[in-house]
């Protein structure tokens, strides 16, 4: 809890340059003698400490002693311990020496904390804020989702009747929003007589940092219907809202909106266009913006980055983060991050130990979002002991790294160290909670090793003691634990007794079962609602075919590969990647590739003098 007295150092006393303490207010420059318009004409001009700390010294030597115009410029020139030092010695200082100095420690410094122990020692000196106070207060409890403090600044605000006044409702919004209270948010955007595009926007941003996308978009909607026009912030916040929802239309509608009204494709509207055309699939789009732009900064190339990455399309980040280094643009952590992403996808992993490198070389190592990124680089590429290196050198985890390492352990079917993992996690670390990506994780593991009692421990656990309810990855996982099980009919009860319709994951994880199982009557049934949730899928047909194939019912397999080919249905061939030293080729099943097949021809032969015999039951 923050205390209401400010540190010693700024504590006001008697000032030492004047003998006797005044009230001070900003005087009146037309009032003022030749030499004080001289020195504040000078002081307008100044552009740095030195030259600022020249005029405090000819003010002092000439007793010009006003402070209250000194602390504004010593703020815009952001000399913190300079600024403190000057308030310190202001005898007793007014409401405008505290706004100044709240502002600057508000949106100058970031020392939010401060800016709510100087707001509770002004109203302790029985000087009233204002509101050129309350908006910056807001901000900092904000900031420090100190909703306590920012209540019962609200509560002051009114009594002293400034609820209607604009800054004061759209930073009290705000303020509400960022500590997860987007009633109170509502309430008092409601409570504003005359909204502004302020207002509007506040509330907006306030959904849409809270994960509330929807309400967002639906707000925005209501703004148009008033009468209001989106300015460049609304558009940027609704953009990111359509990328959480996949709405497509809507952030075509404000592309549309930025062409039409001759707006500029600065980076900020930009980047956020290719973020929302990345998150919607639309790659094509997203490039085509990225290309079209005349400038581009750190943040639109990490925007084309993440998109390509995102969406599997791993050579072409890589490509394109290539192109970033040449263009002179440093990468930053969500640049790496993106690309780690891309280098985990197809096992990249002479690039990522490069990045690795890099981030080590500029202390990003050890950041959580780059660190995590790293231990799923290293773990799919092949290399968990450096995952799990990287993994206990964090100084700082929060729950996607704990996720991403039990995950790690689980892809490599280590399923007792990933549960020895969760239970470090959970035993010894009050601020980090599972959720249910750890779970996807956890059942991941024991799907691996076989563990259908542990599995069902931990399925049950969710809910029982984390208060999590399980979600359709979950019921896949233990569709496919109960099934590698060979509890075929008990997966399929399972399936029936789940709250919601299962997913093509889940029903083609309990047909592959069905195939090791050699079941057709399940087989069947589950089939039947496949072709009805993606008639298109090959696979389905494929997987069908072989279980008839392996019970030697050769006409229903026939029948199988007949009905895929009426319905238009091709086989996706298979892909795979080879490291050989800096270059990375790919491989697709039924190429015709002289060299590949002489060498398919010699491995053919080392399997024949091993003695191997290849199982050609489903062929």
């Amino acid at each position: 809890m923050l205390g209401a007295k400010i540190p010693p150092r700024l504590i006001t006393r008697r000032n030492p340059f004047s003998k006797t303490p005044t009230r001070l207010n900003p005087p009146n420059p037309n009032q003022s003698p030749p030499l004080f318009e001289n020195l504040l004409h000078l002081l307008k001009q100044c552009a740095s400490t030195k030259q600022l700390k020249q005029i405090h010294t000819q003010m002092l030597i000439n007793s010009v002693d006003k402070p209250n115009f000194l602390l504004p410029r010593i703020i815009d020139l952001k000399d913190f311990t300079y600024a403190s030092l000057l308030f310190s010695h202001i005898p007793e200082p007014n409401d405008y020496a505290f706004n100044v100095m709240i502002r600057g420690l508000t949106t100058t410094w970031q020392k939010y904390q401060l800016t709510i122990e100087f707001y509770y020692q002004m109203k302790s000196l029985y000087l009233m804020p204002n509101n050129f106070t309350y908006p910056f207060v807001f901000i900092a409890c904000a900031n420090l989702l100190e909703l306590n403090h920012g209540r019962a600044a609200h509560s002051s605000v009114f009594k002293t009747g400034l609820e209607k006044d604009g800054h004061v409702s759209h930073s009290l919004i705000t303020m509400y929003a960022r500590c997860g209270e987007l009633g109170f948010a509502r309430n008092v955007f409601d409570e504003i007589s005359e909204r502004d595009l302020v207002s509007w926007n506040s509330m907006i941003s306030g959904y849409c940092k809270m994960g509330c996308a929807g309400d967002a978009v639906r707000l925005f909607c209501e703004m148009r219907t008033d009468g209001f026009e989106p300015d460049e912030r609304t558009l940027v916040t609704v953009l990111g809202a359509c990328g959480d929802l996949g709405d497509l239309s809507l952030g075509k509608w404000v592309e549309g909106f930025v062409i039409e009204n001759k707006l500029e494709m600065n980076t900020y509207v930009g980047s956020a266009l290719i973020g929302m055309y990345g998150k919607c699939g639309d790659l094509s789009s997203a490039r085509r913006v990225f290309d079209s732009m005349k400038k581009k900064d750190r943040i639109t190339w990490n925007a084309m980055i993440s998109g390509y990455a995102q969406n599997g399309m791993s050579d072409e980040a890589m490509v394109l983060f290539d192109g970033m280094k040449e263009a002179g643009v440093n990468p930053d952590k969500i640049t790496l991050v993106g690309v780690l992403s891309a280098c985990a996808s197809i096992g990249a992993l002479e690039l990522g130990k490069w990045i690795d490198t890099y981030a080590t070389e500029r202390g990003l190592q050890h950041d959580i979002y780059v660190g995590t990124a790293l231990i799923d680089m290293y773990a799919k590429c092949g290399s968990l002991a450096t995952a799990l290196r990287v993994f206990e050198d964090m100084p700082q985890k929060n729950e996607v790294s704990w996720n991403a390492m039990i995950s790690a352990l689980a892809f490599h079917g280590r399923a007792h160290e990933a549960i020895s993992l969760f239970k470090r996690m959970t035993e010894g670390c009050a601020s980090v909670r599972p959720n249910d990506i750890t779970f996807v994780g956890l059942l991941s593991a024991c799907v691996h090793a076989g563990l259908v009692n542990k599995g069902r421990q931990l399925f049950n656990l969710m809910s029982s003691s984390f208060g999590l309810v399980p979600k359709i990855e979950h019921y896949s996982c233990m569709v496919d634990l109960l099934s590698r099980a060979g509890l075929v009919h008990e997966a399929w009860d399972f399936i029936q007794k789940m709250p919601e319709k299962p997913d093509q994951v889940v029903l083609g994880a309990l047909l592959g079962a069905c195939r090791k199982c050699k079941n057709v009557d399940v087989s069947e049934q589950v089939l039947q609602l496949l072709l009805e949730l993606e008639p298109a899928n090959s696979g389905n047909y494929v997987i069908s075919s072989k279980i008839y194939a392996n019970l030697e019912m050769w006409d229903d397999s026939a029948r199988m590969r007949m009905l895929m080919r009426q319905r238009g249905v091709s086989k996706t061939p298979g892909c795979s990647w080879i490291g050989n030293e800096d270059q990375l080729h790919e491989f697709h099943s039924g190429e015709g590739s002289t060299e590949i097949l002489d060498v398919i021809k010699l491995l053919y032969e080392d399997l024949k003098i091993e003695g191997y015999i290849p199982n050609i039951n489903s062929v």
